[in-house]
């Protein structure tokens, strides 16, 4: 077959030929160089590639990897170490070289002696009453050119979401913060022990005049981990509230515009606003006892509207969901998920 092959590829040509015939092509020029199935190499054969005479022995490897592990050069990159052997008329191979010897060992690794910052604790905070955990924090609100802002401090408890206090500046001031937490303490009558008060790692959070008026106090301090967003949600939230409600200007005109608006907004947020978390209460409810008689009283006309038309309602007489007993700043795990906390929603 391979010979009528190549008499009929003289006239018509190779490809036309091995076309009618049927014959791969390379099946004919492996029968024209005289190489045939017979004489292939074995895959093992193929496999086995002749090592290049450049490449380093088992012992240069090892002295390579010895002096990069080196107490001397162990925190040094391969090019760092190159450039030092270099220096000292040594060369053991290049520092391309250097890596993939690393690489084969899998020792290819930030080698700098790098600072470890030391572990923080996540915080865990529990409220199961008001005055007993408050958050604070600061945000800056626009003022009426560029680069112009006022400072709002906001004390918020986190039980009852209720403002204990806020102040607004054209600074940020450990000293204004000082005052605020020492004014919002005298109007709750904070007694020493019954407080901790939550924030951020802020200049202001974490002066030295706040640490000693906490001391001072009698109150506990507790701060976000650094470089981590949500240790402090409420405040968060509490501020999310603020900007995106309806009247919320672009930029405020002056310190007093700015004041002003607060003063509105804070008592709209105390007294007025049905707060989600809190199953449609005030924060002021919730603040001073008076959750039970609202929830109960709601009860009442929940019960009313059901016995007038019971029809309406598809899933038995309603009933109104109670207060969280429990409010947590990262609820502990359990691995008992019977006893894991719920954490609270703080939108």
């Amino acid at each position: 077959m391979i010979t009528a092959t190549e008499e009929l590829g003289e006239n018509t040509g190779v490809t036309k030929a091995c076309q009618v015939l049927n014959v791969p092509r390379s099946s004919l020029y492996r029968a024209a160089s005289g190489t045939g199935h017979s004489e292939r190499k074995a895959p093992e054969a193929r496999n086995q590639h002749a090592v290049p005479a450049r490449t380093l022995s088992n012992e240069e490897k090892a002295e390579v990897r010895n002096v990069l592990n080196s107490e001397r050069f162990q925190d040094r990159s391969p090019r760092q170490v190159y450039a030092a052997l270099l220096d000292e008329e040594r060369y053991l191979c290049h520092w391309r070289t250097m890596y993939r010897v690393l690489n084969e060992n899998n020792e290819v690794r930030e080698r700098r002696n790098q600072l470890r910052h030391p572990a923080y604790s996540k915080p865990e905070l529990l409220a199961t009453a008001p005055n007993q955990l408050w958050s604070w924090d600061i945000t800056k609100l626009r003022g009426p050119v560029t680069w112009t802002y006022y400072y709002l401090y906001v004390m918020l408890d986190v039980y009852s979401r209720y403002v204990v206090g806020w102040l607004l500046a054209d600074r940020e001031s450990a000293d204004l913060a000082r005052e605020l937490t020492a004014a919002a303490c005298a109007k709750q009558q904070i007694m020493p022990g019954q407080l901790t008060i939550h924030a951020d790692r802020g200049g202001a959070m974490i002066a030295k005049t706040m640490a000693l008026l906490m001391s001072d106090l009698g109150i506990n301090k507790s701060h976000s981990r650094p470089h981590v967003s949500d240790d402090n949600p409420y405040s968060e939230a509490q501020f999310r509230t603020l900007k995106y409600s309806p009247g919320y200007p672009d930029r405020f005109g002056s310190l007093p515009d700015a004041r002003q608006w607060s003063q509105d907004f804070f008592t709209w947020y105390n007294r007025e606003h049905h707060h989600t978390s809190l199953n449609l209460l005030t924060p002021a409810d919730v603040h001073y006892g008076r959750a039970e008689e609202k929830l109960a009283q709601r009860q009442v006309v929940l019960q009313r509207a059901y016995e007038a038309h019971p029809e309406r309602f598809v899933n038995g007489p309603p009933t109104t969901a109670q207060l969280a007993t429990a409010v947590w700043i990262n609820p502990p795990v359990s691995t008992d998920s019977s006893e894991t906390p719920v954490a609270e929603p703080v939108c």
